[in-house]
């Protein structure tokens, strides 16, 4: 069973900044494939980003060049940058990690992972 903590989020003005962090075992954050995924009012779904165990990264399109996933193993966290927030951003954000020694290939990926933490909101005023 992987435990996974999300903190950050909040309300920011469009144009601003946020960043999400997501604490981890350090056999997860070194071993498991991790990500993003939000969920919109309606709802719907859409995958964030993911990273690797290599460190590779992958991002929708819609927020590719404004956030930025990373994972610290010497802070056993995952986190998530974003930059240039719109209110399109809105949404209910959570961190994801799932074991696949094969890698991943797309931030689709994040939608078919185990374990998952709280949601927390974030919110972008126009």
């Amino acid at each position: 069973q992987v435990q996974l903590r999300e903190s950050g989020g909040g309300s920011v003005q469009a144009g601003g900044s946020l960043e999400l962090s997501c604490e981890a075992s350090e056999y997860a954050i070194r071993m498991y494939a991790m990500g993003w995924l939000r969920v919109f009012p309606g709802p719907r779904r859409e995958p964030v980003a993911t990273i690797d165990t290599d460190g590779n990264t992958y991002y929708a399109d819609s927020v590719k060049g404004r956030f930025t996933i990373s994972r610290d193993k010497a802070e056993n966290a995952l986190y998530l940058q974003m930059k240039d927030l719109r209110p399109e951003d809105t949404a209910m954000y959570s961190c994801a990690a799932d074991y696949r020694p094969a890698g991943i290939a797309s931030p689709e990926e994040v939608e078919n992972f185990a374990y998952w933490s709280q949601e927390t909101q974030v919110t972008v005023s126009p």
